[in-house]
């Protein structure tokens, strides 16, 4: 059964769920396995990025921003200029992860985060569906 949890965002920017993932993980009955999450929305994703400098973050959020504008030429405006752009950069990212583990810890690398990538403009209360599968 798939774990649901709640992340409030601040508007646009990648939020560092790496924490809620591990601290969920570590009181799971599964030792080894793969997590998945899911996020349960068309505007927001889940990537894995660097978690050391700032600046990737920012840079990231800045390209994404560049290559699909608010000022677009969209057809679906109906709910407001932000939304559009956030459905293509959803597109362009990822809706869920599968992330391996052993004795209960994310084999990510050194410098690896997950982070919830909220596109829209204002602060949103997302939903990520997290699974583990695996061995106890």
């Amino acid at each position: 059964m798939p774990h649901i949890i709640t992340i409030k965002t601040p508007g646009r920017a990648l939020v560092d769920i790496t924490t809620k993932i591990e601290s969920l993980l570590s009181s799971s009955t599964i030792t080894d396995g793969v997590a998945h999450l899911f996020v349960q929305h068309t505007s927001a994703s889940l990537v894995i990025q660097e978690n050391a400098d700032p600046d990737v973050l920012r840079d990231l959020i800045a390209y994404f921003d560049r290559i699909a504008p608010e000022d677009g030429p969209y057809r679906h405006n109906a709910e407001g200029p932000d939304d559009m752009p956030a459905h293509i950069k959803s597109a362009l990212t990822s809706t869920a992860l599968t992330i391996p583990f052993s004795d209960r810890r994310l084999l990510l690398g050194t410098w690896q985060g997950i982070y919830l990538f909220e596109h829209r403009s204002a602060a949103h209360q997302r939903r990520i569906a997290v699974s583990f599968i695996g061995e106890a």
